[in-house]
């Protein structure tokens, strides 16, 4: 299944199913299924079932291209990436693969949805992109092994862990520079387990006007999805909804030479098989600086 979480004239988001040309309204009280998609998932399989037999009731139907998408979840509980997780990634930065998994979080604020303007703050003019694979947690848990991590998988879908280099670089967690409004576009649904039948065999791409900047297969991760389940559960609760990113590939910006960073009127584009696309413009800041500072902090390595 395709689940999307839409809104029409300006109104909350709801969850929907995505057939063809048209979403479903989960939330029609004709459906008996809640009103938010984190609430869907947090009901489990049962709940699923009955969305996915709402093409056959009454629920109310609308046309993809008249609604408004936003991220899949849109209230995650926490977003969460992986960091240094792509060999080839490693080998452009000049760095030796790390002996653990380096993770951040990225605020809730910073989530978009797979068609909104990525805003490039006016503190920063070392705005990079990092196109990747998301999970999202489907059941409560604690203490996973790899070799069930599937099972609390509720599905997947694109981020576009933006970044602004120069905060990221600040401070040794990244969590500032990582969580701009706007950075964090996601999308364009939730393709559930089910048809991701191995996620460690999709091709990911990132343009940016069109021209090819980043293109892998997810298999080229150091530590898997599973692996990565297991060893966030050692530490913490997951919670249907969460939000993981599974670590970017090789052709960041800042690791082109010379560098090349994101401008207003740009558009990005990260595309996964069989998952959809998400595209964004970039768009100047409408505010004016709270610092009155151009930062300008030269990075050294990236994510």
């Amino acid at each position: 299944m395709r689940l999307v979480s839409f809104s029409l004239d300006g109104g909350s988001a709801r969850p929907g199913l995505v057939v063809g040309d048209e979403v479903i309204d989960l939330g029609d009280p004709v459906t008996g299924l809640p009103s938010t998609m984190r609430e869907l998932l947090a009901l489990g399989p049962v709940a699923l079932e009955q969305a996915r037999a709402a093409p056959a009731g009454r629920a109310t139907r609308h046309a993809l291209a008249e609604v408004r998408r936003h991220a899949p979840v849109p209230d995650p509980p926490a977003i969460l990436a992986i960091g240094m997780n792509y060999r080839a990634h490693v080998a452009e930065m000049g760095r030796e693969p790390p002996e653990w998994q380096y993770w951040f979080n990225k605020q809730r604020t910073s989530i978009a949805g797979p068609g909104d303007d990525i805003v490039l703050p006016a503190v920063s003019d070392m705005v990079d992109y990092e196109g990747e694979l998301a999970m999202v947690i489907g059941r409560r848990c604690q203490h996973v092994p790899a070799d069930r991590a599937h099972e609390v998988v509720a599905g997947y879908t694109i981020v576009n862990d933006v970044s602004a280099r120069d905060w990221q670089w600040r401070t040794p967690t990244f969590t500032v520079g990582k969580s701009f409004d706007t950075h964090g576009p996601i999308g364009p649904w939730l393709t559930t387990a089910d048809e991701v039948p191995d996620p460690h065999a999709l091709t990911m791409r990132l343009t940016v006007n069109g021209e090819l900047r980043q293109n892998t297969l997810t298999g080229g991760m150091i530590h898997n999805i599973f692996q990565q389940i297991e060893h966030l559960t050692t530490v913490m609760t997951l919670e249907p909804g969460d939000i993981l990113a599974t670590g970017t590939c090789s052709g960041v910006g800042i690791a082109l030479q010379p560098p090349r960073f994101l401008k207003p009127g740009d558009v990005v584009r990260v595309e996964i098989d069989g998952l959809g696309h998400i595209e964004n413009r970039i768009v100047a800041d409408p505010w004016p600086s709270a610092q009155g500072e151009s930062a300008r902090t030269k990075a050294h390595a990236t994510t």
